[in-house]
């Protein structure tokens, strides 16, 4: 499913939401673009929606380096687990 979005966020106004709970899924895994927006914003509204949140700490980026960084402390003080691509591979290529 090809999300296409107008805002940071990939859950407003996109049928996400309703498409994810359609198949029964309950955890997301955010990576991307503009750690601190898009990233930031989706993680934010999926939590807030229910959804168990794992964001990528190397699988996000943003243009700098201190933006990036305050995003992972936000996410961390309650929005989402942190994963790195290593452990994601190993969590979706487990038997």
């Amino acid at each position: 499913m090809v999300v296409e979005k107008s805002t940071y966020s990939a859950f407003r106004n996109t049928g996400l939401e309703e498409k994810l709970k359609e198949m029964g899924v309950d955890e997301v895994i955010v990576t991307g673009v503009m750690t601190n927006l898009c990233c930031e914003t989706t993680a934010r509204e999926a939590f807030i929606r229910g959804f168990r949140v794992f964001f990528s700490t190397d699988a996000t980026a943003t243009s700098d380096l201190d933006l990036h960084e305050a995003t992972l402390k936000n996410m961390a003080y309650g929005f989402a687990y942190f994963v790195d691509c290593h452990r994601l591979k190993h969590a979706l290529t487990r038997e």
